[in-house]
């Protein structure tokens, strides 16, 4: 079950009582489930986020539009920096499609930074050649927390405008090639970008944050939460056909802090998020936690419907912990190969991809609901992937989750 901890995470109850309440409420109505699969050539995607059958499994990749393909670097040249190219609508609409017109991917992902929302809240988001996201304000004392506030949306139209360019080009003959899938950082993973003023490796500065003054932290988590879950529904609207939540950090807190720093706040988004598109189809909702195998069972109390997992997690215990059965309701898994695989040669690739599908089994087969698995890498592709070396892992996944059904 999520924890609750002190008099402090009273604002944020009744959202994840919210979240709670409706974990195994249905995700859409048959009707909209109809029309999300009537709208795409590949629905293989989000029949597995909805636990359905699928004839193979899909795959996509964590940062699959980036620097390991020559075509998104020479995009990047043209816009003249990594901002330049985020928050241009075509430029946004052609590096996402780029892996889709090298791979048989069974899904795109919007292309953009789990950093845009501190961006909008007036922090001053910058990307140095070479080096990670770094904020021009850090948010490390009570005068800085208390200027935070959830940023007008029209600050972000430039990645709902990139998500609607997107989605129309995807469109064939009426249809979407596959689905495209929004998000954004969590609210526990946008807190240490905002404290720390950049990525980190021991995480000091918000950890001190956290444990001297859990006031603050709280406050901005809340701020964070409701930010994140305006910013999601606002792609939604857009066209997103499922999104989701990066926690990227979560792995670095400890047991309790994580429920209550990390878990708590991406069960407050949850609960706040469109549950339907605009023409009702039903939009799947995915929390990746890296460092998070420790908490599955903490995590399969989300109200979402897939888990994404780093490479660290056995898959089978997952799927016995969390999966769900025919009969008994659980959560759709992604991942979970290590990325580095990427770097051996196609035909240990092909070997490490059938470990990996293997070890979680068949998936559901038939009619109703039952364990489904979304293969992925454990966390975000490399810059130095050989992009053959990506073809050989897309190949043998579909290949190989083929011949487990047959």
């Amino acid at each position: 079950m999520l924890r609750k901890y002190g008099a402090e995470k009273n604002a944020c109850v009744s959202c994840d009582n919210v979240a709670m309440n409706n974990l195994h409420a249905p995700t859409g109505s048959a009707a909209a489930t109809e029309a999300t699969f009537a709208n795409l050539h590949n629905d293989s995607f989000l029949r597995a986020c909805l636990r359905m059958s699928t004839d193979h499994t899909p795959v996509w990749l964590m940062r699959q539009a980036g620097r390991y393909l020559p075509e998104y670097c020479a995009t990047r040249a043209r816009a003249g920096s990594f901002m330049g190219l985020a928050t241009n609508r075509d430029y946004a609409t052609e590096v996402t499609l780029q892996p889709l017109d090298r791979y048989p991917l069974d899904a795109a992902i919007l292309f953009s930074d789990i950093l845009t929302v501190p961006d909008a809240m007036g922090l001053g988001l910058s990307f140095a050649q070479g080096e990670g996201p770094r904020f021009a304000t850090a948010v490390r004392d009570e005068a800085a927390v208390a200027k935070l506030a959830v940023p007008d949306m029209e600050k972000l139209r430039y990645v709902f405008d990139a998500v609607s360019s997107i989605r129309k080009a995807l469109t064939q003959d009426g249809k979407g090639r596959v689905p495209l899938i929004g998000f954004s950082g969590s609210p526990w993973t946008l807190a240490c970008y905002m404290v720390e003023g950049s990525g980190s490796d021991d995480y000091r500065l918000v950890k001190t944050m956290m444990y001297s003054r859990p006031d603050l932290m709280h406050r901005i988590l809340a701020i964070n939460a409701d930010a994140v879950a305006a910013y999601l529904n606002a792609q939604i609207d857009a066209g997103a056909q499922a999104v989701m939540v990066f926690d990227s950090w979560g792995g670095v807190l400890a047991d309790g802090a994580f429920q209550e720093f990390s878990l708590a706040y991406s069960a407050r988004v949850l609960a706040q998020l469109k549950r339907t598109g605009p023409l009702g189809e039903t939009i799947p909702r995915i929390v990746f936690t890296k460092g998070g195998g420790q908490w599955l069972q903490d995590m399969g109390e989300l109200d979402c419907d897939v888990l994404g997992l780093d490479w660290t997690v056995n898959l089978a215990r997952a799927r016995a912990l969390v999966g769900g059965t025919e009969r008994r309701p659980g959560k759709a898994l992604q991942g979970n190969i290590d990325p580095n695989v990427l770097f051996a040669q196609p035909a240990q690739i092909a070997a490490e991809v059938a470990k990996v599908l293997d070890s979680f089994g068949k998936p559901h087969q038939g009619s109703g609901t039952g364990p489904t698995h979304i293969f992925n890498l454990g966390h975000g592709i490399s810059q130095y992937t050989p992009p053959d070396h990506v073809s050989a892992l897309v190949q043998a996944v579909h290949s190989h989750s083929r011949a487990m059904r047959a």
